[in-house]
């Protein structure tokens, strides 16, 4: 483990369609747009660079204006995996390069847990990804299909990632120590993952479950999980949530 930190970009996907939240990467915050917020907070990690990744015209003008680096990819990506694949691409980053997916609706994201996310795949190097974990004890919390849970093998490695309550307490009585792990949607790559995953076919399991990252996983590929003591602040899905951001942000 080097006590240097890796090198990593940051690619921030951002398209302005959004059920619940319309035109959500535009979303007034504090006098900017909340995916300029993402941007800002992500460049006070160790990144060499953070890029912008979308689709919309309005959202490049967005981050020309506050000159953060912008580029405008495919509007036809399934998902923001596949958008920040094509980042890869049009920057011929090497294969080695790690790049952390910041989702552009975390505007509260804390620049230590991208440091993190980034040093926990240059830790392992057989994995062609890394992603964040954090225990949860809330019962209805590990029920409750909207928050995915994994299991790690002894090497902090995702077994599997699931709705449901995975580990399965068979027999609450007998005091079986067990840890439940929330899944947090920011992860890191290897370049070379990304230009290979848009080859991969959906596998059943992502289907079932509509979890991408199983994509990886059923094809082989290793995910490294850094478990972090809390969660971050959560992010923005709701007109609720962008309101209290306004105000945690507002805070002097």
């Amino acid at each position: 483990m080097s006590n240097q930190p890796p090198e990593f970009l940051v690619v921030i996907p951002a398209r302005l369609g959004s059920t619940r939240l319309p035109r959500k990467p535009l979303a007034d915050i504090g006098g900017k747009p909340m995916v300029i917020r993402v941007a800002e907070r992500a460049q006070q990690s160790h990144a060499q660079s953070v890029v912008v990744a979308t689709d919309s015209p309005e959202i490049q003008a967005a981050c020309d204006k506050h000159r953060i680096e912008c580029l405008l990819t495919s509007p036809n990506h399934p998902t923001g995996t596949d958008r920040i694949a094509e980042v890869a691409q049009l920057l011929k980053l090497p294969a080695d390069t790690l790049v952390v997916n910041v989702q552009g609706d975390e505007p509260l994201i804390p620049p230590e847990l991208i440091n993190q996310v980034a040093q926990t795949l240059a830790d392992h190097s057989a994995c062609a990804i890394s992603t964040v974990a954090v225990p949860i004890t809330d019962t209805a919390e590990i029920n409750n299909p909207n928050v995915v849970k994994v299991v790690l093998n002894k090497a902090g490695e995702a077994l599997y990632f699931s709705r449901s309550a995975i580990p399965f307490v068979r027999d609450p009585e007998a005091g079986v120590p067990v840890t439940h792990l929330r899944h947090l949607g920011i992860y890191a790559y290897r370049a070379d993952f990304l230009e290979a995953y848009t080859r991969l076919e959906p596998a059943p399991p992502e289907q079932a479950e509509a979890l991408e990252q199983l994509r990886a996983l059923w094809n082989g590929y290793r995910i490294a999980v850094h478990t972090a003591s809390e969660a971050p602040p959560a992010g923005v899905d709701t007109p609720e949530d962008l309101e209290r951001v306004r105000q945690l942000l507002a805070r002097p």
